[in-house]
């Protein structure tokens, strides 16, 4: 009898112990922050070789770079695509990031060009606005015809078609507006730290991107074909530089969404000044329609206003110009019922894109 009683209370104990273990590592998992970087080429596929440089090495070195700045810190867990030269193909890229859960997908890249083009830029998935974009996306695409069945893998996508392009875009449509913050993050650290040209927040059809479920970036660290520009990305100055740069973005982009730091609703912008012209609503509800803007119509919101367009009444809720206000706000207008409520910029009265309000700072 005295044995068996020691037995249940001994495997008691050790229920007791993989009870408390695996709560300590989901904690550890809920307040882990993951980052999967991912320095484009590799292997057989170089990259672009601007004044005889390869782009494949110096992305792989800022990868590893940012990666050890962003391991300094408490609760950042980093990934990387890839440590060495080898091939990786784009689906497999993304395929790491989905099976991480990561938050946050960075592809880092060295552009090229005809020109003596220069300066960073940052790119999110979109269709491109003009030509010099979708050249860009074709280029980086082109690596496709390096992988085996690649027809198959990815249904048919021509990197030469505009038209294919436009499948891309809808996958990460639900991550486009945090894509954007973190993209702008980057690209201001790179014009304010570094004094590059900024070549702003762009959108473009990569494939890479395509396929990661979070908050997705391609960064153009600079020009290898700009002869002082690929000399500075060749040199171990630059890729220091830069990668701390794209460290800072990532880490002020975290921070924005940390739940012990948002209280400070103005500390991710704060340093940023807005037009008076661009600001934010929380769009709650649209009809055709006309509501009566009280409060007990729209579940106890207050600050409300419309617009009409054409037949239809679209309904907003609170105004503001600081980013992350407007996503507390969104919180509370979901948290009142309306689950499907967005955050909408606007240039004086009318309706714009979260990039173009994001544009509007004025470095």
């Amino acid at each position: 009898m005295k044995n068996l009683i020691k037995l249940v209370i001994n495997l008691t104990l050790l229920c007791l112990i993989f009870l408390n273990s695996s709560f300590l590592f989901s904690q550890k998992k809920i307040n882990e922050f993951t980052v999967v970087l991912d320095a484009g080429h590799g292997g057989k596929d170089p990259g672009n070789r601007g004044n005889g440089y390869y782009e494949k090495n110096i992305a792989l070195s800022i990868a590893l770079k940012v990666g050890a700045e962003l391991e300094k810190q408490s609760n950042i867990k980093v990934i990387y695509t890839r440590k060495k030269d080898v091939f990786v193909n784009l689906f497999k890229r993304a395929e790491i990031a989905n099976k991480a859960k990561a938050d946050l997908f960075i592809s880092i890249h060295c552009d090229s060009h005809s020109s003596n083009a220069y300066g960073a830029g940052t790119f999110v998935l979109g269709l491109h606005a003009n030509q010099r974009n979708f050249e860009i996306a074709k280029k980086e695409n082109s690596v496709i015809f390096k992988e085996e069945n690649y027809e198959q893998k990815y249904d048919g996508f021509d990197p030469n078609s505009p038209e294919s392009v436009i499948s891309l875009v809808l996958m990460q449509e639900d991550y486009l507006d945090q894509s954007i913050v973190i993209a702008d993050l980057i690209q201001k650290a790179f014009v304010s730290d570094l004094n590059r040209k900024n070549r702003t927040v762009k959108q473009a059809g990569f494939i890479v991107l395509k396929y990661t479920y979070m908050p997705s970036v391609l960064v153009e660290t600079g020009f290898l074909t700009n002869k002082k520009e690929g000399a500075y990305l060749n040199s171990k100055k630059g890729q220091r530089e830069m990668s701390e740069s794209i460290a800072k973005g990532i880490l002020r982009y975290r921070n924005s969404i940390n739940s012990d730091i948002i209280k400070n609703d103005s500390q991710l912008f704060s340093d940023l000044d807005y037009t008076d012209e661009y600001f934010l609503k929380i769009q709650i509800a649209s009809s055709s329609k006309k509501v009566p803007l009280k409060s007990y119509n729209f579940k106890g919101l207050k600050n409300l206003s419309y617009l009409k367009n054409k037949n239809i009444y679209r309904y907003y809720f609170e105004k503001t110009q600081d980013y992350n206000k407007a996503k507390l706000m969104l919180k509370k207008a979901v948290k009142s019922g309306y689950k499907d409520a967005l955050i909408v910029g606007f240039k004086n009265d009318k309706s714009i894109s979260i990039e173009e309000f994001l544009s509007s700072y004025k470095n």
